[in-house]
């Protein structure tokens, strides 16, 4: 979970046991009970899953009450986790991917999770198949029109607060709220109903990465028991609800999963990771209409004052027979202004170099520079979906990320300016079920804000 995310928890008293055992059940078990597992959901008309921060952990984001949690840290008063990869750049695990590959085989009818790290969404869970019961740090929503906006970048509130966004729907424009809940905030109906009524449906509900203690949403699994529905808990910790399961593994998560898929015969898609950005450039004339005057951006394509955490830098440069001297912006906003006579024409180029997290280093664009007074207002149509479809199986063939192309034109006439979106594959990971369960277990995150001891009861306030 993001360590900032606990940060901005309001204090309590108690947070609930933390600094649990781990216990791990001998391989020979293991395996009888993966592959008891397998079987049962085979025979599942109606799966349920239900995650929790151990679904993560292997993706590099710390739990809160395992031995290495954040709380249990906290209270031992030692120094959290240092990092040095940003919470936004987390990728899904093997485990989550596989759950994506279970969806789309029909299998999966349904998700809840009680993370707020997004990665089910990112992963390729469809949203009306998806519960993010306490939240998600990277999405804002419309309290008028309930536009939701998946982010690049980490909400900087909690508790259901306005943001400094607004809806993009012309007919709303209402200001935008975070989706995280504080400790005393009711889950929403929208993500609760939904959830409880598949729970209700399920013939199995598998508990992934969860010591089941976060009420109300922790009684979710035990609704399909009156249906004649089982479930089934996979922790490293022992929880509450053990005696209420039909079977209760002590594993690794994606060791566990990865078996299942093994015995189902199954393969775990790859993960592609695009990103978006784009490149504004705005011209107009001079009061004496001698020259030009034109500005280029890069920039983020939630908003001009939007961060864009996924670059580092932009090298400017121009085609040889220009004056134009090069120019590096290594600080946000990306902007350059230049002024040129009329008839000039020429070349931009430029790369942008991406931060840390991101597998690819570079990418380098032409943009080609020529006044024209236009008086039409245009927008080119592209099929995005497409465009983006096209780039996942170009770099899971290349077995590359780097990969770009255009999935938005907009041409605005007064002043003149025209602004194209790149998509970029910036992250591409593939999974095999023979793999070492710990391959991607040594990435670290970036850690925000200072430490901050705290304790109480970790109840959510049930819905009203």
């Amino acid at each position: 979970m993001s360590l900032g995310y606990a940060e901005k928890l309001s204090f309590i008293e108690d947070v609930g046991q933390v600094g649990m055992a781990e216990f791990f059940d001998p391989s020979h078990v293991l395996q009888c009970k993966i592959e008891e597992l397998a079987k049962m959901i085979q025979k599942s008309k109606h799966l349920v899953v239900f995650t929790g921060a151990g679904i993560s952990t292997s993706c590099g984001i710390p739990d809160f009450r395992g031995p290495k949690g954040i709380w249990t840290l906290q209270r031992e008063g030692k120094d959290l986790p240092k990092a040095s990869l940003p919470f936004h750049r987390a990728m899904p695990s093997m485990t989550h991917m596989a759950l994506v590959e279970l969806e789309r085989a029909g299998i999966l009818k349904f998700v809840i999770s009680q993370n707020v790290d997004g990665l089910h969404l990112r992963s390729g869970i469809p949203r009306e198949k998806l519960s993010e019961l306490h939240g998600d740090s990277f999405m804002e929503m419309c309290p008028s029109c309930g536009a939701e906006y998946l982010r690049d970048f980490e909400v900087e509130t909690i508790g259901l607060k306005e943001t400094s966004r607004k809806c993009s729907n012309a007919k709303c424009g209402a200001k935008l709220k975070d989706t995280v809940l504080d400790w005393e905030d009711a889950l929403p109906p929208k993500e609760i109903d939904p959830a409880e009524k598949h729970c209700k449906m399920a013939d199995l509900v598998l508990c992934l990465g969860t010591s089941l203690q976060i009420t109300p949403a922790c009684n979710l699994p035990l609704k399909c028991l009156r249906g004649g529905g089982k479930i089934v808990i996979v922790n490293l910790q022992k929880t509450p609800k053990d005696k209420k399961a039909d079977v209760v593994i002590h594993g690794f998560v994606d060791k566990v999963v990865a078996g299942v898929m093994e015995s189902l015969n199954m393969q775990i898609p790859p993960y592609v990771r695009i990103d978006l950005f784009q490149i504004i450039l705005n011209q107009s004339l001079s009061r004496d209409e001698r020259y030009i005057n034109w500005t280029l951006r890069v920039a983020s394509v939630h908003g001009l004052t939007s961060q864009l955490p996924f670059i580092e830098s932009v090298e400017i440069s121009f085609s040889d027979n220009h004056k134009f001297k090069d120019a590096v912006l290594d600080e946000q906003p990306f902007i350059i202004k230049r002024r040129t006579t009329e008839t000039e024409t020429f070349d931009i180029f430029l790369t942008i170099n991406y931060s840390d997290g991101c597998d690819c280093l570079s990418t380098k664009i032409r943009i080609p520079f020529k006044f024209e007074v236009s008086r039409e207002e245009h927008e080119e149509t592209i099929d995005k979906e497409a465009v983006l479809q096209s780039l996942r199986e170009k770099a899971v063939e290349e077995s590359s990320c780097g990969q770009s192309g255009v999935v938005e034109r907009r041409v605005v006439s007064e002043p003149r300016s025209e602004a194209i979106v790149y998509a970029i594959v910036t992250n591409l990971r593939t999974f095999h079920c023979q793999q070492s369960v710990l391959a991607n277990g040594d990435l670290k995150w970036k850690m925000e804000g200072s430490g901050r001891k705290r304790s109480r009861t970790g109840k959510r306030k049930p819905r009203a």
